[in-house]
């Protein structure tokens, strides 16, 4: 395959997922919010909201790091086990990622939201 088939094959493969990355993100932002409401009451505030936007700007571009992995393993001749075992890279990423925001969450967050 091409470099550029190569490309459109990473970008089809790991921006379907991407969504169903930044949905497991959403759901644990959701269920502390729900679950600890009454503390969080105070910490509505715009520029709390511009924090929240940034904290998600960067999930999405740590996310954007399997792109160093799958690029060169599409041109290695590891190519085809790559693509069987790239669910995994996704999988341990994005749990990786939901165990980041929960510390985040619980111990940066959660104790101090009127601090605005």
């Amino acid at each position: 395959m091409t470099k550029r088939e190569n490309l459109l094959d990473a970008v089809r493969y790991w921006e379907l997922r991407r969504l169903w990355y930044n949905l497991a993100l959403a759901a644990l932002a959701i269920a502390w919010l729900v679950l600890t409401w009454p503390h969080f009451r105070p910490a509505f505030t715009l520029p709390n909201l511009g924090r929240i936007l940034i904290l998600g700007a960067l999930a999405n571009l740590c996310y954007s790091a399997a792109y160093f992995v799958e690029l060169p393993m599409q041109e290695s001749s590891f190519r085809d086990g790559w693509r069987r075992w790239r669910f995994a890279l996704w999988l341990i990423g994005t749990l990786f990622a939901l165990v980041f925001a929960q510390y985040w969450i619980g111990d940066e967050i959660y104790p101090f939201p009127e601090g605005g």
